[in-house]
């Protein structure tokens, strides 16, 4: 219920409503309104640009309010020109994401950085909200081969400058990992040098059914390339498969254990009812005799 309350609060306070009232109870300088801009170069070259919108009570954190249905425009701008890339519309969270594909064309600076900016146009009591962000295209080259019979994973690492020449990365952290039900699970943690990197496989990996496993390479949150992330799909998992139940037919030799319970419930049952039965006998053939003999004797 406090959910649909906070959503109702902001849908006044950003002013989308036809009146642009607030209401009286509400003082928009007690939050502190957070517009952040990111970016993540993904496996496939295109690049997502996200932004969080987001509005948080300036002594209760835990009063935190998403900006529902803000438009967000991107640019990549160089000096005095700019390039509008797409507008985007903040969800229930309060995120707004566009994807460019690999092949957009970007304006870059001399140093070869990509000038992003996100920015949403005054509206109401909420005051317009920018931001900018700079990074470098970087280009993964993940191969995984088997080098005398032994499964090797090779990185190559480059960064593009404004004539999109490829110049190998001097120094680069990057996590190796595998795909999981859940999340990922890391598997090398390494330093680029000159641009290259190589590491001889794990061999205890689990794949899917049929030994497949995906391979992820990550930068993250560096300095000049921002978020990067590569992926590779290989077959050199462990085979995960269930074992076939054993099926039960009146033929196999070896049979369900519910009915070796029955069968000795059964035969204990039989024995136990020509015990009874034979001791009943033994006991009517004694009194049979007592009486015999009583009778011989008053006689």
């Amino acid at each position: 219920m406090r959910r649909y309350y906070n959503y109702l609060v902001l849908f006044l306070l950003i002013g989308f409503m036809t009146n642009s009232s607030f209401g009286q109870d509400f003082d928009l300088k007690k939050y502190r309104v957070k517009f952040d801009l990111s970016t993540i170069k993904q496996a496939d070259g295109s690049r997502l640009l996200n932004v969080d919108f987001t509005a948080t009570n300036k002594k209760d954190r835990k009063d935190r309010l998403p900006i529902y249905e803000a438009y967000i425009d991107f640019y990549n701008f160089l000096d005095d020109e700019e390039v509008k890339l797409g507008t985007s519309t903040t969800n229930k969270e309060g995120t707004a994401q566009l994807i460019l594909p690999g092949e957009q064309e970007y304006i870059v600076d001399s140093l070869g950085f990509i000038n992003l900016r996100a920015a949403f146009k005054r509206n109401g009591k909420m005051k317009g909200k920018e931001d900018e962000i700079a990074v470098k295209d970087l280009v993964l080259e993940l191969n995984l081969e088997e080098v005398d019979s032994v499964k090797t994973a090779f990185l190559k690492a480059f960064e593009l400058d404004n004539s999109k020449n490829k110049i190998p990365v001097e120094e680069l952290d990057v996590v190796f990992s595998v795909g999981g039900m859940i999340s990922k699970m890391p598997i090398e943690e390494a330093t680029l040098e000159e641009g290259e990197y190589e590491f001889e496989f794990p061999d205890n990996i689990s794949g899917d059914k049929d030994g497949n496993i995906d391979v992820f390479v990550l930068v993250e949150d560096h300095e000049d390339f921002g978020n990067v992330i590569q992926k590779k799909s290989v077959n050199w998992g462990t085979l995960n498969s269930m074992p076939e139940k054993e099926s039960y037919t009146l033929w196999t030799d070896v049979a369900p254990i519910w009915m070796y319970v029955v069968l000795t419930i059964l035969l204990v049952g039989v024995w136990a009812n020509y015990t009874y039965s034979i001791k009943n006998l033994l006991k009517i053939k004694k009194e049979g005799k007592e009486i015999e003999s009583k009778n011989t004797e008053a006689t």
